[in-house]
Order: structure tokens, then sequence, then C-alpha cells
């Protein structure tokens, strides 16, 4: 018997890694773990956007950018962890998050963190099924 499949995903649509991991990575095709993204311009990985919620829908899109090229959509994401440099952020984020899953409602966590990568306000990760 062979061991299930374990794949790396890559998109130039989403920012280059920053470090010693994928953007994302599927087991056995079902599976789609998206790493931690922050609003880098995948282009430029310069930092986009001043507000948390603008910051929110550059991080979100670099998600549904990698969720794309691991053959899944926002729509089949089950689990996201948000975590914010300030929990003050939380009401402006969820307006943007709400936008960009629409109906669906995956499971989620979010929380507070002292900093994150390059200063920004916010990251983003998830867990999704691919058909």
């Amino acid at each position: 018997m062979s061991a299930p499949a374990i794949a790396a995903v890559a998109t130039p649509n989403a920012p280059a890694a920053l470090g010693p991991y994928s953007q994302a990575v599927s087991y056995s095709g079902p599976t789609l773990y998206v790493s931690g993204q922050i609003p880098l311009h995948p282009e430029t990985m310069a930092v986009v956007g001043e507000t948390a919620a603008d910051q929110a829908r550059q991080a979100l899109k670099n998600m549904g950018a990698i969720l794309e090229a691991g053959g899944s959509s926002p729509q089949r994401v089950l689990k996201v962890t948000v975590m914010l440099a300030e929990i003050a952020d939380f009401a402006a984020v969820n307006e943007v998050y709400a936008e960009f899953f629409g109906d669906h409602k995956p499971a989620r966590a979010c929380f507070a963190c002292k900093s994150l990568p390059k200063g920004v306000l916010i990251e983003v990760d998830c867990i999704a099924a691919v058909p």
C-alpha cells in the first residue's frame, strides 16, 4: 500500500513564502492547508493597505489565489484562523471577511497577537476541502 500523497501548492498570484514553508500543502488531494497570508502584493511584496480592513481584503485575496491554485475555493473552506495586531479591529475585519465568504460560514478562531510579520495588522490561514 502506498503512503498518502503530500504536495506543496504554489502560485505567483499570492506572495511567495517569507520563510521555510509552503504557501499551502495538500494531503492526498481532499484537504488543503493554507499557510498564514499577510497583505502583501504578490509581485512587489509590499504591504497593501493602511487600515485593518484594507489589509484584510488583500490577505483574503492572497488566500483566495492559493485556494484556487490548490483546486479549492472560499466556499470549500472548513476552518479559518484570523490573527489581528489589535482586537479593536475585530468589527472592521469581520465586515471584509463576511464579504469574502458570503453566505458560507466556516469555523473560525480570531485572536490578537503581540506582533505580526512585517508589522502588518492581520494574518489569515485556513484549511479547505478539495473536490
